[in-house]
């Protein structure tokens, strides 16, 4: 019950997003804009606000990074047989790679906020500073495969990243023994607030069920990947490595979410099969309402 009663306000608002843009409220005009603002504004000062103040002595940031890192990189092992196998182009391993390693930060938080409160979402804001970089890393050269990227272009398309630069900002304060002083912790905290269930909103808002005709094989196969066999991978690297009960949790929460709608946004941008991008965020996010609890349920 205690499951339900976490999860059910996240879908609630995915819900609530979809149906006012299918309605037109405010207007077709909002949407796009409150994602973006949320995207580079909101989310960015809850990360820095997270950050700033955690503890990164933590004994658990160790183990969570080294877990995360290890099941990446065995994902993406894994991503490049398969391309080699498939003779995947560019722009559609980059939507795959996309679909099975970026996460939607937004659910996660709020998934982890619900269940265990401010302590549970500091040690999440330390994961998503290790994930982030990473994630953005590997999606970028999955639709690059095959180009002479120089490491130059790949710093300043990490840099141009909100995310990342608010990881960044966040732990290198937190290093220098910032704080957030003179009321900015209260300007922070209202920013920091308004992100999670603005970012839902905007998620169901970016449902494009439409996109979901052609490729289903793909998106399917896609879909069962991401939200059931990857947090089976960071289970076994919990377990390899020793996490504590509620490490474990976070750590497979965060790789049993759905697909990220930014995926859609870098896809266009570096030339992807956004159709199928689109189908593939799309879906996650529909069948992530069962296979999430199913998850956690399982964990418990």
């Amino acid at each position: 019950m205690s499951l339900l009663v976490t999860l059910w306000p996240l879908f609630a608002l995915i819900v609530g997003g979809y149906l006012a843009r299918r309605a037109g409220f405010p207007n077709e005009g909002f949407w796009p804009g409150a994602e973006r603002f949320n995207y580079f504004v909101l989310f960015p000062a809850l990360l820095i606000r997270s950050l700033i103040s955690a503890p990164l002595d933590n004994p658990a940031l160790p183990r969570l990074a080294l877990c995360a890192v290890l099941a990446m990189a065995i994902l993406w092992v894994v991503l490049l047989g398969l391309r080699r196998l498939f003779r995947w182009r560019p722009d559609r391993f980059g939507v795959i790679a996309q679909g099975t390693l970026r996460f939607n930060t937004y659910i996660g938080l709020a998934a982890v906020a619900g269940a265990f409160g401010t302590d549970g979402l500091t040690l999440a804001a330390l994961l998503l500073a290790a994930l982030v970089p990473i994630v953005n890393v590997l999606s970028i050269l999955a639709f690059t495969s095959g180009q002479h990227l120089r490491p130059k272009d790949l710093a300043l398309a990490l840099l141009k990243n909100p995310l990342v630069m608010a990881c960044l900002i966040g732990v290198s304060a937190n290093l220098a023994g910032l704080e957030l002083v003179a009321g900015t912790d209260g300007l922070f905290s209202f920013l920091a607030a308004t992100s999670l269930p603005l970012g839902l909103l905007c998620v169901g808002a970016a449902l494009r069920f439409d996109e979901l005709a052609g490729e289903t094989r793909a998106m399917l196969l896609n879909s069962v990947c991401r939200l059931l066999v990857v947090p089976c991978v960071a289970y076994a690297m919990a377990r390899m490595v020793g996490l504590p009960a509620i490490e474990t949790t976070l750590l497979v929460v965060f790789f049993a979410l759905p697909c990220a709608p930014t995926a859609y946004v870098l896809a266009r941008q570096l030339g992807g099969d956004a159709h199928l991008m689109a189908g593939i965020v799309t879906l996650q996010t529909l069948l992530s309402a069962l296979t999430l609890p199913l998850v956690l349920q399982l964990l418990r």
